[in-house]
């Protein structure tokens, strides 16, 4: 018999606030961890990707990563111009070339004026990288507004459709869209029904464009996260639940946006050739799916 397996003790994050959607990394209490932890190995070399909400979490450590792999990264985001300038400083860190375009993702006009401005400034866009969200917590249905009702969708759902639609004609075989949904896809949340409801949507959208482009040779994926430590938590939560933030699943504390990061390259770099319409769990153990 095997000897009992010691219990893994977290710390709690710092409990704290954010009074502003999506968050600012530069005012988070510790910083993420966005930074790769290995070498790069050109599996993007050559390449231009394109990361809706690329300021920071997770957008701000795939657009790091993408960067120490080759790629030209351009980044989308709401209105954090100092953590968006600290990402494109970082992305010149490691050699590559990058910009950066401000705008509201669930404004169809924007989001097509920005895709021509990163395909004329980098003349293609090979890597689609949906990231960008928000997220509302309430107690009841009843509190959910129609305006955070249809603020929620039109970031989280109505962006994808916009950027896929205006990035996908120039794409070619070999080039790929990843989309960012989340374990709430799957279990649900009783304090997020709005966002869950945009992340299964997210899930039902990867799937049918997956089947959509499949004989195009244009890859369509997906990455659920489970609890990441980024600007959206404490700008989400109250502070006694951001202290809590990532310590029920079974690894006990929540992920960091490069653990993240390496899934949304595996998805979108040839290693990855063989995955369409599936989805990577970065969760911290949580089973989901079957």
């Amino acid at each position: 018999m095997s000897a009992p397996q010691p219990e893994m003790k977290h710390d709690p994050m710092p409990a704290q606030v954010q009074e502003h959607q999506p968050g600012l990394e530069s005012e988070m209490t510790p910083a993420p961890d966005y930074r790769p932890r290995y070498p790069g190995a050109g599996r993007l070399a050559g390449r231009v990707a394109l990361i809706t909400g690329g300021d920071s979490g997770i957008g701000r450590a795939a657009a790091v990563l993408f960067a120490r792999e080759g790629a030209k990264v351009a980044i989308l985001y709401k209105d954090e111009h100092e953590d968006a300038e600290r990402t494109l400083a970082l992305i010149r860190e490691e050699g590559s070339e990058g910009m950066a375009v401000a705008g509201d993702l669930g404004d169809k006009a924007f989001a097509e004026d920005a895709a021509r401005q990163v395909a004329g400034r980098f003349g293609r866009i090979n890597v689609l990288v949906n990231n960008a969200a928000e997220q509302h917590s309430q107690p009841s249905i009843e509190d959910i507004s129609d305006e955070q009702l249809k603020r929620t969708f039109a970031t989280n759902i109505f962006s994808q459709f916009y950027m896929t639609q205006a990035i996908l004609p120039q794409m070619q075989a070999g080039d790929s869209i990843v989309n960012i949904t989340s374990v709430t896809a799957f279990k649900g949340s009783e304090e997020l029904l709005d966002y869950a409801s945009t992340k299964g949507a997210i899930l039902a959208f990867t799937r049918a464009l997956s089947a959509k482009m499949a004989a195009t040779g244009i890859r369509v994926n997906a990455v659920a996260p489970g609890p990441i430590w980024t600007p959206l938590i404490p700008a989400s939560f109250d502070a006694e639940r951001v202290a809590r933030h990532g310590q029920d699943v079974p690894m006990g504390r929540a992920g960091q946006p490069n653990e993240v990061a390496t899934a949304i390259l595996f998805l979108a770099c040839e290693d990855g050739s063989y995955f369409t319409g599936q989805t990577l769990h970065p969760n911290g153990g949580s089973l989901v799916g079957g």
